[in-house]
């Protein structure tokens, strides 16, 4: 099954979805700042990124921007989950590289919805 990295700085959001994302049988890693999540995307390469974009140390927005420069992480899909739910903020998370955007609080199934789509376009299962 799918390696999805969930960059999360807020403990009770990491551990509610990481929870999630394993029962429906995904492995799941974790980041807890954007810095860190560049670091484990580039090391371990999953096949999907969950970004929340108000993270300390390096927000959302520039990890993204850094992942989809690098070579070696352009290819992985990145879903924005924010609580910024103004107009701009959906076309700023596009525009930092980003090929979902979820709002919170997360809506679990159309969040699965997405990464369905997302990784079947990478012929991933």
């Amino acid at each position: 099954m799918a390696r999805i990295l969930l960059v999360e700085d807020n403990e009770m959001n990491r551990d509610m979805l990481s929870r999630r994302l394993q029962k429906r049988g995904y492995e799941v890693l974790l980041a807890n700042d954007g810095r860190e999540g560049v670091d484990s995307a580039s090391s371990h390469l999953p096949d999907l990124i969950l970004m929340d974009m108000s993270l300390p140390v390096m927000n959302g927005w520039d990890a993204t921007r850094h992942l989809k420069h690098s070579p070696e992480t352009a290819a992985i899909p990145v879903i924005a989950l924010t609580a910024h739910a103004l107009s701009g903020d959906r076309d700023k998370a596009f525009e930092a590289g980003c090929d979902g955007y979820e709002t919170k609080p997360v809506e679990m199934n159309r969040l699965l919805d997405t990464i369905a789509r997302l990784l079947q376009g990478r012929g991933t299962p």
